[in-house]
């Protein structure tokens, strides 16, 4: 049923308002000033905020680049911006990790972390070794904080083309070129699969996340700050072919998603989930079928048709266009002419 337009526009505003506080919050005080006097346009379209040491105050919106002054004004003269120092870098980063950077190791080793929200920062810097793995980032000269919007009923018009009865799912595999709405539309079929949907009627499914990078569901503190459903269990930060096979041992799960699969141990342990009667959703980068299947790890789980339903995200028209949804095994479209060229209206 859909919501009356006053209540999307107060649920709207409320997740507006909550996003900025905790956005601010997550920086010092003089870069706070400037980005409050910032308008709920600018806001609302914000995809990133990027701090580099000596160099202007800039945002990601709406697909470019802006600089910002010391009070928050929008300027297009490098000069007259705002230069980070490394004060405001150390600050924010301080803030970030609430003074206890050895709390957050393993995330900073990754080179990220996530805050409140389920926002995502991302770390530059001087990486230090121990052996052949990354041991910490320090000297850090940039962050890089990607602002987290979940798109809750963008994957409602699709899910009829992937879910095949009341307790039946397609194996799905998203293709989709960088930022064209992969792990948005992913977010919200998991919660759709989790939760049940009265159309097309199914009551719900058991759904195990592996979300290697944290992106899917942005855990903060252990819990999924994004609503991925209430019959959802997640391995966060956790490698795929790990995660895939833990979750086949200890939690039982009808349906499992990853985003981005693509190494061979992946497919091997994709290739167990199938054997053990599990299904599957993932997401890969690319453009269209031919070069998806011109990967050699990705080639045995194409020439198989292990894949069943296979949806095409483009940036035609626009960014998160669903451009078509094909049967996996003939790469016929199942899409009827109402859904195609809907939007996802995501980044992801």
């Amino acid at each position: 049923m859909d919501l009356p337009a006053d209540v999307n526009f107060f649920r709207k505003n409320t997740e507006d308002h909550s996003m900025k506080k905790e956005i601010l919050e997550s920086l010092p005080f003089n870069l706070r000033s400037a980005m409050m006097g910032l308008s709920p346009d600018i806001w609302s379209g914000m995809e990133e905020i990027r701090l580099r040491v000596n160099q202007p105050l800039m945002i990601y919106v709406l697909n470019r680049d802006l600089l910002l002054d010391g009070k928050g004004a929008i300027c297009f003269d490098a000069a007259k911006a705002y230069k980070v120092t490394k004060t405001d870098i150390e600050k924010t980063f301080q803030l970030i990790v609430d003074y206890s950077p050895y709390a957050l190791e393993e995330e900073i080793r990754n080179g990220f972390i996530t805050i409140r929200g389920g926002h995502r920062i991302g770390i530059s810097g001087s990486i230090v070794m121990q052996g052949s793995s990354i041991k910490t980032i320090k000297d850090i000269c940039g962050l890089n904080i990607r602002i987290a919007r979940q798109k809750i009923g963008i994957s409602d018009p699709f899910m009829e083309y992937i879910v095949s009865s009341s307790n039946g799912f397609y194996n799905t595999l998203i293709v989709s070129p960088p930022q064209c709405g992969k792990t948005t539309l992913l977010r919200d079929i998991i919660r759709n699969l989790s939760n049940g949907m009265k159309r097309p009627n199914f009551v719900g499914f058991k759904v195990g996340v592996v979300d290697e990078r944290s992106e899917i569901c942005g855990m903060y503190q252990g819990v999924p700050q994004n609503d991925v459903g209430m019959r959802t269990d997640v391995l966060d930060a956790c490698p795929k072919a790990e995660g895939i096979m833990m979750l086949i041992r200890s939690m039982s799960p009808q349906i499992i998603a990853t985003d981005e699969i693509g190494k061979t141990e992946d497919v091997l342990a994709v290739k167990e989930a199938l054997n053990a009667g599990i299904k599957l959703i993932t997401t890969v980068h690319g453009r269209d079928m031919e070069e998806i299947c011109r990967r050699p790890s990705l080639r045995p789980l194409m020439h198989q048709d292990i894949f069943e339903r296979i949806i095409i995200l483009s940036n035609i028209p626009r960014v998160g266009t669903v451009q078509s949804i094909l049967d996996g095994k003939s790469k016929s479209s199942v899409l009827s002419q109402f859904a195609k060229g809907r939007r996802c209206e995501g980044v992801g």
